[in-house]
């Protein structure tokens, strides 16, 4: 099953358990606008290359349609469509004024250079900026892009329609950005997990947690995680796993990993087959690489679109706040938010009955199709 086969099946057993009428369902399913687009740009040795560009706007009903661009060569349109559908329930489920969206360009951005990556973002852009905007739809990174990035779409976007810099979260500080946000997620992460874990009377401290993903999500969540007092003992990329049963140094990690553009080689632990990492033994498993949290054995998911929030909450806070909120504010905020988020999706799986994953579905879903009711879209 594909990720939007997935995704249409959580929304519909959503829908089932909300009782909601068949007009209604069929109008949150379909997204608003679906964009494909074709990006030629000059390679650096003089070549032509052509990329295509997707951006999936799904539903608007609670506000701007906001999500990330992606730069990956398996991007594709199922996906695109199907990560726009999870945002709008992301959003909801955050409770910020937000719809959902979703783009990316079909490329391998570590074989560009940084000029022929900002080319390619500056026609994406030229091809899409009528279609976005800080009313309508506000892209923000997402993997394979980052700060600089959202910088290029700024620029461009501000040639047609003036100097915007909402038009775009997740931009550097200097350009208006928010501080905290490289952080957002993977602390997000943290407090989703603090709060799953507070249920059942423990805490981060004396955990062991495993993470599958050393990008930037999972090397932040490692790093909160093992400040809180964690024993993150295995952690996988691309390029291989390592294990420490002590526990990994996560700062020695991050340093290698930098300076060698993956963990494989890392001589603070054993290396393991990254096939066998969701076998290992731990108290939390975090598959940051694929989006989610789970306790292992139990089996208790904390799902991604409530785990995974923390990012698009704080870009809202970048969008809103109109002046520069210090790191702590933006980190409080940040921990209300999602704390609250998990006791609202406590409440509807007490509602309807359900495991976190189903509760957290409803929980969005019920919030958009309250305001689609309130705005007369559902005839």
């Amino acid at each position: 099953m594909n990720a939007l086969a997935a995704t249409s099946r959580n929304f519909k057993q959503a829908a089932k358990l909300l009782g909601l009428d068949s007009k209604l369902e069929k109008s949150l399913l379909i997204p608003f606008r679906e964009i494909k687009v074709e990006c030629t740009i000059p390679k650096d040795d003089g070549t032509l290359a052509s990329y295509v560009g997707f951006r999936v706007q799904h539903d608007n009903a609670r506000g701007p349609m906001k999500g990330g661009i992606r730069y990956h060569h398996e991007v594709d349109p199922d996906e695109v469509n199907a990560l726009a559908q999870l945002m709008t329930w992301k959003t909801a489920v955050a409770n910020i004024p937000y719809g959902g969206a979703k783009g990316g360009i079909g490329c391998s951005p570590g074989e560009l250079s940084i000029s022929e990556l900002e080319r390619l973002t500056r026609v994406f852009t030229q091809k899409i900026h009528d279609l976005i905007g800080i009313h309508t739809d506000v892209p923000a990174p997402d993997m394979g892009t980052n700060s600089q990035t959202m910088a290029w779409i700024l620029d461009e976007y501000s040639k047609f329609h003036g100097y915007s810099p909402a038009v775009v979260t997740g931009k550097p500080v200097d350009l208006g950005g928010s501080l905290g946000r490289d952080a957002a997620t993977g602390r997000g992460v943290l407090f989703a997990t603090e709060a799953l874990l507070a249920e059942h009377g423990k805490g981060i401290a004396g955990q062991r947690f495993v993470i599958q993903g050393f990008g930037n999500v999972g090397s932040w969540a490692a790093q909160l995680i093992s400040e809180a007092g964690g024993k993150v003992i295995a952690i996988s990329d691309v390029t291989g796993a390592v294990k420490n049963s002590n526990g990994l140094d996560i700062a020695k990690l991050m340093k290698h990993s930098s300076e060698n553009r993956g963990i494989k080689g890392f001589n603070g632990g054993d290396a393991i087959d990254p096939r066998s990492l969701l076998t290992e033994e731990c108290d939390v498993l975090i598959p940051a690489a694929l989006g989610g949290i789970l306790s292992k054995k139990g089996v208790l998911i904390l799902p991604d679109i409530l785990a995974n929030s923390g990012g698009v909450t704080v870009s809202y806070f970048e969008w809103v706040q109109g002046f520069m909120w210090d790191e702590e504010k933006v980190n409080n905020e940040l921990k209300t938010y999602m704390t609250r988020g998990f006791r609202d999706v406590k409440e509807m799986c007490k509602s309807h009955n359900c495991d976190l994953r189903m509760g957290a579905f409803t929980l969005g879903v019920n919030r958009v199709a309250r305001a689609t009711v309130l705005r007369g879209w559902e005839a």
